[in-house]
């Protein structure tokens, strides 16, 4: 797991394995040593990198993108106060929005407005169920209750069109805050899901869920756009 801000407001990296060390690229090595030493230029090309997905991922815990902002701003203090203690258990992105992710649920309780990701298995917030054959049989010999299939790439090509991909961000704007924030950095962003689970603090499972439940009210919102502006 990556670091995470405790109730005193310290930055700790949970301890990993017996004998683990550091598993950083050398890429993340570099900046963590360049961000060490103060590198201004190093620091603002890391914030320049991260900025939009940071506040996409805040907005789900607080109730404006103003206060998002704030959010990430705070997070950024808690970053450079934690990279000394930091010892690369994980990658420096996802040790990044652990911390953003936890000063936004901190600061959303103080909103009233916390929006925790829960443990989704047959039903989501707005009452959806899934079919029964999106999951595995509970006698499956090998992955009882799993999904029978896992969530798939969009490759329509219409999602190439400009407007189409105008009209899949609005539309994912719309989405409960959890599975907005894992489809904006599964699809958006391009993050695997290794990642997503390190930043968010979630199960692999609970993101397959999430990422399966987003892709498809979002295919199923362009399967109407696309036969309004079919010819």
């Amino acid at each position: 797991m990556p670091a995470a801000v405790s109730s005193g407001g310290s930055f700790q990296e949970p301890e990993g394995p017996p004998g683990a060390g550091s598993t950083l690229s050398a890429e993340d090595r570099e900046v963590v040593e360049r961000l060490r030493a103060g590198d201004e230029r190093t620091f603002l090309a890391t914030v320049e990198k991260n900025h939009r997905s940071m506040v996409r991922v805040a907005m789900g815990y607080v109730p404006s993108e103003a206060v998002a902002e704030e959010v990430v701003q705070e997070a950024w203090v808690g970053i450079l106060q934690g990279l000394d203690k930091f010892e690369g258990r994980c990658p420096l992105r996802a040790w990044m929005f652990r911390i953003l992710v936890n000063c936004a649920k901190m600061r959303g309780g103080r909103e009233a407005r916390s929006v925790p990701f829960s443990a989704l298995e047959t039903e989501d917030a707005e009452g959806e169920r899934r079919p029964v054959e999106s999951f595995r049989p509970p006698d499956d010999p090998r992955w009882p209750g799993h999904w029978a299939q896992g969530p798939e790439r969009w490759t329509d090509e219409r999602l190439a069109d400009a407007q189409a991909l105008v009209r899949i961000k609005a539309e994912i704007e719309k989405l409960p805050p959890n599975q907005r924030q894992v489809i904006t950095l599964r699809d958006i962003e391009d993050w695997d899901s290794s990642e997503v689970c390190e930043a968010l603090g979630i199960s692999e499972a609970n993101q397959r869920v999430l990422l399966h439940r987003a892709r498809t009210k979002v295919r199923q919102a362009l399967a109407g756009w696309a036969a309004e502006v079919a010819p």
